[in-house]
């Protein structure tokens, strides 16, 4: 497979997406003043090069009650539980994004949720893995 390089075109058309990924192939290319045929074509190559690998969007949780955010450090209790405490992680759908770390701690959790009921119910059933450090989100800094 051949290395695709980018260039400074590629790179605009990326930075352009990057700010707004609704923007269309046609709005892009009055940008970067190619046609929007052009700019598709750059994009899908920056795709099957792994470049661009989705698209996402901005939202605001608590507009649908999700007014808690916080962070957990999780304490496994021994090597043997991490497949079991990851398949927990992955189906608990308060549970945003997790890392494995190294240093304090062996994972670090970001969740929302809309309850301290629904906090502490997931709370309890995290135990079972090992113990926590719970630290809530004051806001986020742009």
């Amino acid at each position: 497979m051949e290395l695709f390089v980018p260039d400074e075109i590629d790179l605009r058309i990326l930075h352009h997406l990057i700010e707004d990924s609704s923007l269309s192939h046609k709005e892009i290319g009055l940008l970067v003043h190619l046609t929007g045929q052009a700019v598709g074509a750059r994009v899908r190559k920056m795709q099957d090069a792994g470049i661009i690998e989705g698209y996402t969007l901005r939202w605001n949780p608590e507009k649908i009650g999700q007014t808690i955010h916080a962070f957990i450090t999780v304490f496994l209790n021994s090597g043997t539980v991490h497949s079991a405490f990851l398949a927990f992680a992955r189906k608990h759908p308060s549970i945003v994004e997790i890392h494995r770390v190294s240093g304090e701690g062996c994972y670090w959790m970001r969740l929302r949720m809309s309850s301290q009921s629904e906090l502490n119910t997931m709370l309890d059933e995290l135990t079972q893995y090992g113990n926590y450090k719970l630290s809530f989100s004051l806001g986020e800094i742009e």
